[in-house]
């Protein structure tokens, strides 16, 4: 009876551990899991400065968090702004990228009776 009411026992623990884990976001779980420190400029945080320590997702798809934290890691705000602006510009301006810029092929030219007008007496 003893090791029955010790089975349930863990196993209640068990379904409390991965309730609390669900519940518990990726933020939190990261945080339990890496080293206070930005990944880039390598800053360490603690106390309220903790709050500026943010989760970066490195494959920029916010729904893919692995419970094992392997598509995260720990950036300040900086490196964490910076990092999110070099992605979109290399998405904008990349090769082949739809949102490519276009550059304009000049049509007109404003100056081209120019010349005529000044040599006019």
């Amino acid at each position: 009876m003893s090791s029955t009411s010790d089975a349930t026992a863990r196993l209640d623990r068990i379904l409390a551990d991965a309730k609390r884990d669900k519940e518990m976001g990726y933020r939190d779980k990261a945080l339990k899991m890496y080293p206070h420190v930005c990944g880039r400029c390598t800053r360490e945080f603690s106390g309220k400065r903790l709050s500026e320590l943010t989760v970066h997702h490195r494959d920029h798809n916010h729904d893919n968090n692995p419970q094992d934290g392997s598509n995260w890691e720990l950036l300040c705000l900086y490196c964490h702004d910076n990092e999110h602006a070099r992605y979109t510009d290399q998405q904008y301006f990349s090769e082949g990228s739809l949102s490519t810029p276009k550059v304009a092929v000049a049509t007109h030219n404003p100056f081209a009776g120019l010349a005529a007008l000044m040599k006019k007496d």
